[in-house]
């Protein structure tokens, strides 16, 4: 699934009307790099440790690739917390694309109050292939920390 293809969706309910901690209320869009965070993904699979049912994958060949108005237009089209996972520094394989992606990602979070979108509401870390735990915890905080902020999605 891709931001083109996520449908907009009917609003589904506010914390206040599904109850705070009821599961499905939120929905999460990771962005992970080919290379990295998306063969940690997969190994946490393999471990069978826990990963959000909330937690929709976007697999990017880099996550340098990962324009902040696709990050933007995510959330427009009715995501309630978005997370970019890159390869460490020094392990990409097109060189520098996680830095870019970490300067972005910087960019985008002084720039997300001004357009109405909490900065809590995106997520950027590192996460190698080997780091199958890591991909769990940092998946699954994530989650509950937009529960907590509440489901509803900046612009609905």
């Amino acid at each position: 699934m891709s931001c083109q293809t996520m449908p907009n969706a009917a609003p589904h309910p506010t914390t206040k009307e599904a109850g705070a901690g009821a599961l499905g209320e939120v929905r999460i869009v990771a962005f992970l790099c080919n290379w990295c965070s998306y063969a940690g993904a997969d190994k946490t699979g393999m471990n069978q440790l826990p990963v959000p049912a909330e937690l929709s994958v976007v697999r990017v060949m880099c996550s340098g690739r990962v324009e902040p108005t696709l990050i933007l237009e995510t959330f427009q089209k009715g995501a309630d917390g978005v997370m970019v996972l890159a390869c460490h520094p020094g392990d990409c394989h097109y060189k520098e694309g996680n830095l870019r992606a970490f300067c972005r990602a910087e960019l985008l979070e002084r720039m997300m109050p001004q357009l109405g979108v909490d900065p809590a509401r995106f997520y950027f870390d590192y996460v190698s292939a080997a780091e199958a735990e890591k991909f769990s915890q940092v998946t699954n905080d994530f989650v509950a920390s937009i529960r907590a902020l509440g489901g509803t999605a900046p612009g609905r």
